[in-house]
């Protein structure tokens, strides 16, 4: 449970993880390093520099003992004072800290091990206080002649300002870190540009690109070059053949027709004969729309809302009831979006032809997300149970083997022109369920 918690706040980037792995452990390893040393090398020299010290403020608390009067001790204070470079009051007019509660910073590094040292050393202390002066250390004492104040100077008890290697520590690990993030850019920079090249070339687009960076990642480049090479080479040689397949096919086709118009009427025959010739016509094309793939067209960015549109009106048109869904204000969400649009629309015309085909009516909607448009064409007929769905957008598949061709049925390739027409474009075609007309619902969703 823990642990996708945490994963919900890491980055998702390759960059953004490369910098985790990087970074972290070498922060993580200078504090640690910085802190276990200061904790025994900075306790330890002022460990020994408040001992060293110590030694001098007992024998100023011996002699303040061993003067009768408080005069004489005053007397003592004034000679002993200025050699262990202390201010002295006696009795003290400033009240020492609550019995136990010796007062120093959170920040001070050294502070815990002075306390103790002189705890340790003086029987007398009463209270320190290492809060109030800057520079300074207060230490009061019990005497015979009442509390004792000394004002010590804090460099003779500790090293000034330990925090400095610590700031320098992170001030070099923060610099480190920059460096290592230019470093770092650069080497995540040449995967971005692979991984923008070959999305390109998924959707139909060749962009220029060139292997750069680390050898693993140029080797990666040459393959994806290579095998983008390949690819455009077949789809060359394919688009060849399909031309002269579609010469050859319907010359002979286009002659058929004809002897057939000059035969009589009377005849017996022309009727059946014309229909297989206008059902091998019709099976040609399904065919060569199927293996044509890609339109000649580029990728532009536009509003997928018009291409919709004119697939409603020419269907309309064509007697068919189609409508297109708006919402209360008369208009239907759209979104530029970059797509192709001889590919979208061969994809529409192909889904409105199977809903008038399938049903009596059909309706297209366009609705906008924050992350792709998607186009809904909803139907009134049969539908495609859930479990075919998927063997539905294969190609030359037919569910139903009972239809009749001559019906209309075809050849089992319009839902998968249509899956190839959108992966072209770089987004996705999902069937289910018509909750409106309870029918088929065909979804293709082009992302931004």
């Amino acid at each position: 449970m823990a642990l996708r918690v945490l994963k919900r706040f890491l980055p998702e980037g390759l960059y953004g993880r490369s910098a985790l792995i990087l970074i972290i452990p070498i922060l993580v390893m200078q504090i640690v390093v910085t802190v276990v040393f200061i904790q025994r090398h900075y306790d330890g020299v002022s460990e020994r520099m408040t001992r060293n010290y110590s030694v001098g403020i007992g024998n100023l608390h011996e002699e303040i003992e061993a003067a009768a009067q408080l005069s004489e001790a005053r007397a003592v204070l004034a000679r002993l004072a200025r050699p262990l470079s202390v201010r002295a009051e006696l009795p003290a007019s400033t009240p020492p800290p609550a019995q136990g509660r010796d007062r120093r910073e959170l920040v001070d590094l050294t502070g815990r091990m002075v306390t103790a040292t002189l705890r340790a050393e003086l029987d007398a202390v009463r209270g320190i206080d290492l809060v109030t002066g800057r520079h300074e250390a207060r230490l009061w004492l019990d005497t015979r002649h009442g509390p004792l104040m000394l004002v010590l100077e804090r460099q003779r008890l500790s090293p000034t300002n330990p925090h400095q290697l610590l700031v320098i520590v992170l001030l070099t690990g923060i610099l480190m870190t920059l460096i290592a993030f230019v470093f770092l850019r650069n080497q995540i920079r040449p995967i971005r540009q692979l991984a923008q090249a070959a999305e390109a070339f998924g959707k139909g687009r060749s962009v220029d690109y060139r292997p750069r960076g680390a050898a693993e990642v140029r080797a990666a480049g040459r393959a994806f070059l290579e095998m983008r090479d390949r690819l455009e080479r077949q789809i060359e040689s394919r688009t060849r053949m399909l031309s002269a397949v579609s010469h050859d096919l319907r010359t002979p086709l286009t002659r058929l027709r004809l002897g057939l118009a000059l035969r009589e009427e009377s005849d017996p025959d022309r009727a059946a004969m014309l229909a297989d010739v206008v059902e091998m016509e019709r099976l040609v094309e399904s065919f060569l729309s199927y293996v044509r793939g890609e339109a000649t067209d580029d990728p532009v960015r536009g509003d997928p809302l018009e291409v919709v549109r004119a697939a409603v009106e020419d269907a309309q048109r064509a007697g068919h009831e189609v409508t297109l869904v708006l919402d209360e204000a008369g208009h239907a969400q759209a979104r530029e979006v970059e797509m192709r649009p001889q590919l979208l629309r061969r994809a529409l015309d192909n889904l409105v032809a199977n809903a008038v085909c399938y049903g009596t009516r059909a309706e297209l909607e366009v609705t906008a997300s924050p992350g792709a448009i998607c186009i809904r064409v909803e139907d009134d007929g049969p539908g495609i149970d859930e479990e075919r769905r998927a063997e539905a957008l294969q190609p030359f598949v037919r569910l139903d083997p009972a239809r009749s061709r001559n019906a209309g049925e075809g050849v089992g390739l319009g839902l998968a022109i249509v899956a190839d027409s959108v992966r072209a474009q770089g987004g996705t075609l999902n069937l289910g369920e018509s909750a409106r007309l309870g029918g088929l619902r065909a979804e293709i969703c082009l992302p931004h």
